[in-house]
Order: C-alpha cells, then structure tokens, then sequence
C-alpha cells in the first residue's frame, strides 16, 4: 500500500528535484489501497492467516500504516530509506519485492494503482521479480483455499480469472467499500507490531534507486494558475448569438 498526498490538500512538487512533495503537505493511505487492505482482511477472516501490510516512503508513511492496522491488518512493515526519495515505479518494484520475500506470505495484494502516479504497473512488476503469476484489476475476488478467482470487467467484456495462490492480485474500486476503523480496532492498533527496514536491511545498494538510478524524471513544472473571473453575457435578444461568437473565439465550435 501507498502513503499518498492528500487530494484535498495544496498538492506540489520539490522545487530542488521536481519530485512529489511527500513530507511539506498532508498524506494519507491512497483511497485505491484501501480496497486492497479490504479484500485481505476478508479472504482472511473467511479462513485463516493473517494480514501484512507493507508501505514504502518517508516517516509521514507510518500514518497510513496505521490506518491499515485501525481497520484490522495485524502487522505492519515500513521501509523507510532517505536513498529511496525520488525513485520510480521500477526501482519502487525492486524494494518491495526484497521486503517481500522476507516475508512469509500465501497472497500479494495490491490496489489497482496509485492516486499520485496513476501508472498502475508496480503489481506485475512485483510478480515478476518475486517469480508469481499476476491476477490484475480484479472488481471481484473470490477465495477458496489457494484458488483465486476474479472477475475483470472490460470496455467491451467481462472475464473470469483463476490461478493458484501463492500469487499476486490487485483489485479495483469495484470490489466494494472498504471499512472504517472501530474504536476496538482504533484501541487495538496502538498494540500492533511494525517494523522498520532500510535498504541495507534488504540487500539493496542505494545506486539501486533514487532519482539518479530513475528511468523518468519531471523535467519541469509550473503551478496551476489562479481562478479569473467567468465573462457575463448580458441577454438583450441577441443572448444565443454572443453564446455561439464565444464558443468559436475559444475554438469550442
């Protein structure tokens, strides 16, 4: 899951490197994730296991692991590495998929993708550096023991995935609303473990990542401009005509 700026909030970028601003604006658990920390806690409270959710970003991202935890996750994993500022949705891949595999898990589960990037390629990247199918994009998920079943709904159709766990699933806003955090589960999350690891503690060198090590960068930026005001078409009889005279200066007609 993903620590995302707030999309309510004066969302901006570094001036020194043109990256995101994560640390300067409010941040929260992308909306999209959401969903995904849904669809575990209910495979899981339909059978057995357990829920790890795990986050990559700066100290501000331990609020969305938090949030995860209130909702009913049972532990949380951080990495948290000032070498990872700036890094792309290759190098984002390679980390998780390092935290990944020092993990134990039956099912990888990811949002469709994020409301910052909106690249939506980070869960197939994952699956292939961690050698597991990729079940995408799924609206509806369906778990029986190690068999997962999605439902992908199309432009043009609908389709019926199925794979053998272990394996990698993302899902979209479709698969239903995710639940709000319980004053229980508010309570309990102040109790539940998190761990922290840095790039050393995967095995990852810092060339590795980063913005110098990234395929794409933001080469320039320029804010948004401040709202003028509308112009007022005062109706005299010729109202219709001053509409259309309008829409062909702006080349709307």
């Amino acid at each position: 899951m993903k620590y995302v700026p707030d999309a309510t909030a004066d969302r901006t970028f570094n001036s020194s490197d043109n990256t995101v601003d994560r640390v300067g604006v409010d941040g929260l658990l992308s909306e999209l994730d959401e969903y995904a920390v849904e669809q575990a806690l209910q495979i899981v409270e339909a059978g057995e296991g357990e829920v790890t959710v795990l986050t990559v970003g700066p100290d501000q991202a331990s609020d969305a692991i938090r949030k995860a935890l209130q909702m009913g996750a049972h532990k949380g994993v951080h990495v948290s590495d000032d070498a990872i500022h700036g890094s792309d949705a290759a190098a984002t891949s390679l980390v998780l998929a390092e935290a990944i595999k020092k993990l134990e898990y039956d099912l990888v589960v990811f949002g469709m993708t994020s409301t910052d990037g909106g690249l939506g390629v980070v869960p197939t990247m994952v699956a292939e550096r961690i050698g597991l199918p990729a079940v995408t994009f799924g609206s509806e998920v369906t778990a029986d023991g190690s068999t997962i079943s999605i439902r992908r709904d199309g432009d043009a159709a609908t389709e019926t995935i199925e794979a053998t766990g272990p394996l990698v699933l993302s899902v979209t806003d479709q698969t239903g609303e995710a639940r709000y955090p319980s004053f229980k589960g508010i309570m309990a999350a102040k109790k539940k473990e998190v761990t922290e690891w840095s790039l050393s503690d995967l095995g990852i060198d810092a060339s590795q990542v980063g913005l110098d090590a990234a395929w794409t960068k933001v080469a320039s930026f320029t804010p948004r401009p401040a709202r003028t005001a509308g112009e007022i078409v005062t109706d005299e009889g010729d109202g219709g005509v001053k509409l259309v005279e309008y829409l062909a200066s702006q080349k709307f007609v």
